[in-house]
């Protein structure tokens, strides 16, 4: 890895860290206790959890917790998660049908991770959902809309 993309890389991810901190302990203040630690798990699997791929989290590519526009490993540029809640169902042509956050986040898993995808109705899954949720809180529903 070059330097220059060595130091992008560290400031996406301080300023997520700093965005998180400042902003996060408000809104969860106001969230009951089991979701709470729902959010909370999903943004630990998120940050931490490889799902047995290829040695990359979520956050490798969403960076700042998925708060700020992030990178693939090829040098593309992916929106923020920031409305990933409020923007589904939508229609995926890739896939040539409408698809869920869950599917989202099982198709990411697998191909961009070339992880095990928890499965459909586990804690896992349900953690990070809860955690995205928690991203695209006050943003305005817009099925099959643009991320942001």
């Amino acid at each position: 890895m070059n330097v220059k993309l060595q130091v992008t890389t560290c400031i996406r991810l301080l300023a997520g860290v700093l965005v998180l901190g400042l902003w996060a302990p408000n809104v969860l203040a106001k969230v009951p206790d089991p979701l709470h630690a729902a959010v909370q798990r999903g943004s630990h699997i998120f940050a931490t959890d490889t799902f047995g791929g290829r040695g990359m989290t979520c956050q490798s590519c969403h960076s700042g917790g998925g708060r700020i526009a992030g990178q693939l490993a090829n040098g593309s540029k992916i929106p923020s998660l920031s409305n990933a809640a409020a923007i589904f169902p939508r229609y995926s042509p890739r896939a040539g049908k409408v698809i869920t956050l869950e599917d989202q986040v099982r198709a990411c898993i697998t191909g961009a991770l070339g992880g095990k995808p928890p499965e459909y109705g586990s804690r896992k899954l349900t953690d990070l959902v809860s955690y995205l949720t928690f991203l695209s809180n006050g943003k305005p529903i817009d099925i099959g809309g643009k991320p942001k």
